[in-house]
């Protein structure tokens, strides 16, 4: 793989998955737009890349806010004039808890940053992507997008959706040169994926185990998937919804 002066947001880039892709990305020879809510850890992130000889800059954004992602991809368009790669990775889960349980205020929370900021981005690379007559995305879904998600309802929706909207794109602007995938993991090693099962150590032990490999994944390991799905080496695959999960749902 090689992205060699190729520009790609990141979008979550400050932890996680999102960490992990940006430095794989950085690895392969990209500019990278990093774009979280965590001023301090992704402006933390940029200065380590940038020491290691990537080209890097940090944006803040709220993916859940017009005018936050309208702000990242003119900030990308003003330096650059070109976007080669958005990586749709911000994301936030909720308690686990039963359907009737689920509040408003949760359900709409995840929604807006899950599935409205997924589309805000898309919508707004798109635009550019199509103009210039390349280009791909790629976003962050789930495991709980591509099957039941048992009392992680409100997750689920907005991954199911990610999963929708990332095939209908896929389908309208492939005659643009335009691929657009999905990851799909399901439990990763990380402060968001395993953070919340810390306190009960049987329910930790009781997931990992229903892997069939018997081990919770690492952000790394799906940061090599989106970066090998993103370049010419995947060429044909568009309109995936690609499972990154030991074989959970094999």
């Amino acid at each position: 793989m090689n992205f060699k002066d190729q520009v790609a947001i990141i979008t979550g880039a400050s932890a996680g998955i999102g960490k992990a892709t940006a430095e794989e990305f950085a690895d392969q020879g990209a500019i990278l737009i990093l774009a979280d809510q965590n001023e301090e850890a992704g402006n933390r992130l940029v200065e380590k890349l940038i020491s290691q000889g990537t080209t890097a800059h940090f944006h803040p954004v709220d993916v859940a806010n017009l005018a936050s992602v309208e702000a990242l991809f003119d900030f990308c368009m003003k330096k650059y004039n070109r976007l080669d790669h958005l990586i749709n990775n911000a994301g936030i889960a909720n308690d686990l808890c039963f359907f009737e349980s689920i509040s408003d205020e949760v359900w709409h929370k995840v929604i807006a940053v899950n599935q409205t900021g997924v589309f805000y981005g898309m919508r707004a690379a798109l635009k550019i992507m199509r103009e210039q007559g390349n280009g791909s995305i790629i976003n962050t879904a789930s495991a709980a997008g591509i099957g039941a998600a048992p009392r992680m309802g409100a997750y689920a929706a907005s991954k199911h959706a990610v999963v929708g909207m990332t095939k209908t794109a896929a389908h309208e602007y492939g005659k643009f040169n335009i691929r657009i995938n999905a990851v799909c993991p399901s439990v990763i090693d990380t402060e968001m994926g395993t953070g919340g099962l810390a306190d009960d150590p049987k329910v930790f032990k009781m997931m990992e185990m229903a892997v069939p490999m018997k081990r919770f994944g690492k952000a790394s390991e799906v940061a090599k998937t989106i970066c090998w799905l993103s370049s010419k080496e995947a060429s044909y695959l568009n309109g995936v919804a690609l499972p990154v999960d030991g074989g959970l749902k094999a």
